[in-house]
């Protein structure tokens, strides 16, 4: 079996490289810090999201016609993995991209279509996903929050949870309950809200990590216009299975994986105080030995995903493999980093003893929420055992 690439594949790597080594300064990471206000971060992000829009590259999976670059699964996967290998900001291509700009472009309106879908290609607007709610995450399909048809507007009432980046988003893509007397999935609709309607009001949720990353928002009788309604009333669940040709490897978990690997097996040569030395240490060895591997395999399933795109051939399962694979091997390399670092784990970024700017003790809270969202890995084993397996639903 050949693993390598194509001559026209890694000329399309290099070019993709170059461009983010054009458009990222070395370092930019650390040299981009915070100012007074704290926006400095925020600036250069939604800079480099307004470059990368101008050349069609927020949106590199969307259709030509409406802004993207129509590119294959497999040239989304190299674009993402060299993302990810330059730590590139994907802020601005999150939810705008990937989910609330398929849905208006396969559902909605020509007035929807062409209010919307210009400024999230441009990298002028951050978008959220108002789905989870506190007793509907998995079983999303038992939503409550309620949106009841008033004329020419919808008046909503309800909370939605676990909303990431809510708090700094303008517009959210919302599933609301419009018949509640109906089968829990057929009484659901789709809607665009603008996040500075009267009526909503938002509580921000704190991680383990100390991030604030997730947000509550609250709808008291919020009035969303009728012409933010996207497709038929009632049928937002079918609208929710909508997808456009976007790669789906996972690569874009796997190749930070390996970056803080390749860290975390450096600061095991140098040693510091008080730390044994790796050539003196066979199990932490062996450990890193067998780290090494679990990475690798883990990229070759995103691999595998991508080329089964690219031979027209959707994956099934395998997208789940791939996902349940990568995100608990990220559980299981924070938890080998704390173990190898030690006590040279705990200092925070802010400390003068930090190691690796603080972010293996930051990553070993922050992941542990890895295997819960967007899909448990109990949801992912599920997937795995019907489609890939054969066996009944349970």
């Amino acid at each position: 079996m050949d693993f390598g690439w194509s001559q026209e594949e890694e000329e399309f790597r290099q070019s993709v490289r170059q461009v983010l080594r054009d458009e990222l300064p070395d370092g930019w990471l650390q040299s981009v810090g915070e100012d007074e206000d704290g926006d400095a971060r925020s600036r250069f992000e939604a800079d480099f999201a307004r470059n990368m829009g101008r050349r069609g590259w927020l949106t590199v999976g969307w259709p030509e016609e409406f802004g993207g670059m129509g590119w294959t699964p497999l040239q989304q996967m190299i674009f993402n993995e060299e993302m990810a290998l330059s730590k590139a900001p994907r802020k601005h291509m999150a939810a705008g991209v990937t989910l609330s700009g398929p849905v208006i472009m396969l559902h909605g309106s020509e007035e929807q279509k062409k209010r919307f879908l210009p400024p999230i290609a441009r990298g002028e607007v951050l978008w959220c996903q108002l789905f989870s709610e506190p007793n509907a995450g998995s079983d999303l399909a038992s939503l409550q929050t309620r949106a009841e048809e008033m004329g020419d507007f919808f008046l909503v009432n309800g909370q939605k949870t676990w909303i990431s980046q809510g708090h700094e988003a303008q517009w959210g893509l919302m599933l609301a309950r419009t018949d509640p007397e109906a089968p829990k999935h057929k009484g659901l609709s789709y809607f665009l809200v603008d996040m500075t309607l009267p009526g909503i009001t938002s509580r921000p949720i704190i991680n383990m990590a100390d991030v604030h990353h997730f947000n509550e928002f609250f709808f008291d009788n919020v009035r969303i216009p009728r012409d933010c309604l996207v497709g038929e009333k009632n049928r937002g669940w079918y609208l929710a299975t909508t997808t456009l040709n976007f790669e789906r490897s996972g690569i874009r978990a796997t190749v930070p994986a390996m970056q803080l690997f390749d860290e975390i097996v450096a600061f095991a040569k140098e040693g510091r105080d008080g730390f044994r030395p790796l050539q003196a240490n066979p199990e932490l060895r062996h450990k890193l030995a067998d780290m090494a591997i679990q990475l690798h395999t883990s990229r070759l399933l995103s691999y595998r995903v991508g080329w089964l795109q690219s031979s027209g051939a959707p994956p099934s399962h395998e997208s789940s493999v791939s996902r349940l694979f990568a995100t608990e091997l990220t559980q299981r390399l924070v938890q080998l980093g704390m173990e190898t670092l030690g006590l040279w784990a705990q200092p925070t970024e802010n400390s003068s003893q930090s190691v690796l700017h603080g972010k293996v003790q930051k990553l070993y809270r922050g992941q542990r929420a890895i295997t819960i969202g967007a899909g448990t890995s109990e949801i992912q084993r599920n997937t795995i055992a019907m489609r890939g397996l054969g066996l009944p639903r349970g």
